[in-house]
């Protein structure tokens, strides 16, 4: 996706204001897996998302009910940190993000995501498992759709969620994508 594609996406759904300090700053970061929407408000990083228009429209709905404020195509410091916290994770000298997270949204996505950042690197877990560490044993849809409803792609990393029989289920980025985040940290994590 290029600027003028995203620009076209944000103006759908944010109003755009020019460096409006309250308001959220948008980026394109490259990457491996091809480019990533990125936005932070003045404190968090609170979107990640791989650009793909068909994907990247719903994430900027539910963006907005959570971020009602203005929006612009701007650097920030917390872009900055993000793309070379990414850049590392990628070379594989990095296996945790320290860049500060903010993720509204139900309190049962909330534990679900919460529960995701205690998946080590290089490790996965099955919905079945995460939901009995929950303590909702009874709840692995319900952790799946709270899984797919992430809007932190890779730094609370659902990738790292999988099917009880070890194949990868479904990934909002799609499946070859969430393959080579599994074999990046599997390779990454047998050198350490």
């Amino acid at each position: 996706m290029d600027a003028a594609a995203l620009d076209d996406a944000v103006r759908r759904h944010f109003a755009i204001a020019a460096a409006h300090p309250d308001g959220l700053s948008l980026g394109i970061l490259d990457s491996p897996l091809g480019p990533l929407l990125a936005a932070t408000d003045h404190a968090a990083v609170v979107l990640l998302e791989f650009a793909e228009p068909a994907r990247l429209d719903r994430q900027l709905q539910r963006l907005r009910l959570h971020f009602p404020m203005a929006a612009s195509l701007r650097d920030s410091p917390l872009l900055g940190q993000l793309k070379r916290e990414l850049q590392q994770y990628f070379d594989g000298t990095r296996t945790r993000f320290d860049v500060p997270l903010s993720f509204p949204g139900t309190p049962f996505q909330r534990r679900v995501w919460q529960q995701l950042l205690t998946i080590p690197y290089g490790e996965t877990r099955a919905y079945e498992d995460l939901a009995a560490e929950l303590g909702a044993v009874s709840a692995a849809r319900a952790v799946g759709t709270a899984n797919g409803s992430n809007r932190l792609a890779i730094l609370i990393p659902c990738h790292r969620v999988v099917n009880k029989n070890g194949s990868l289920g479904g990934y909002g980025g799609g499946l070859w994508r969430k393959q080579h985040l599994l074999t990046l940290e599997s390779a990454q994590r047998s050198l350490l």
